[in-house]
């Protein structure tokens, strides 16, 4: 009886000690890279939980007017997680100003926040882009590249010096081999700025050009 009357506060005692922990929420939280980006630049961070649950984490990403993103669930596999966006920020998707990060991870929440600055960064959209496998792949004519590059690309990188319209645009020529360049490009061997450079030294050597009707 007396071994009896030992042994229960002993069991309650460790009950008490090791209860709050396995009901206790694991903790979230968003390591940043920097809380300041311009445009061209891609946004990187680190979801770091205290275990993991086997539930995605649930991302939203907000502007200071409310404005965002549907959820983004991102599957969690380790206790430190980089998520590095495939996307850069562009100016006619991203207006200037502050940003949030929303996670929520098995019942807890965490925001953090960065800023979007004016620079002088000038990239590709990431349309173009599209436009450019189309191309690479036959679906679309050389006019139609030329012509996404003239809508779309800041005059800075690529300066389309004849006007495209619904006459001249499938007379537009650019030489075949211009393909292996498009592929440097979409596979990142080539930046932005080296694309453009390549692109424009071909329109101003002619080698990209529009055939002028004598």
């Amino acid at each position: 009886m007396r071994v009896r009357n030992t042994v229960l506060p002993i069991i309650l005692a460790i009950s008490f000690v090791f209860l709050p922990a396995a009901y206790a929420e694991p903790s979230v939280s968003i390591i940043m890279e920097k809380t300041t980006y311009s445009y061209c630049e891609k946004l990187f961070y680190i979801i770091e939980v205290s275990e993991i649950t086997g539930k995605p984490a649930i991302i939203h990403i907000r502007d200071e007017a409310g404005k965002g993103s549907s959820e983004i669930p991102i599957q969690i596999t380790n206790l430190q997680n980089p998520i590095p966006s495939l996307i850069a920020f562009e100016e006619e998707i991203f207006p200037l100003g502050k940003y949030f990060i929303d996670v929520e991870y098995s019942g807890s929440e965490f925001t953090a926040e960065f800023n979007l600055i004016d620079s002088d960064n000038i990239c590709i959209p990431v349309s173009v882009k599209q436009f450019l496998i189309e191309w690479l792949n036959d679906r679309i004519s050389d006019g139609y590249l030329i012509d996404a590059f003239q809508k779309y690309v800041d005059t800075e990188l690529i300066d389309i010096p004849f006007e495209i319209n619904d006459e001249n645009i499938h007379k537009i020529y650019v030489p075949d081999w211009v393909k292996n360049v498009g592929h440097w490009w979409i596979t990142k061997a080539l930046s932005d700025e080296d694309f453009a450079q390549v692109i424009s030294y071909l329109i101003a050597e002619n080698i990209i050009s529009l055939p002028i009707e004598i």
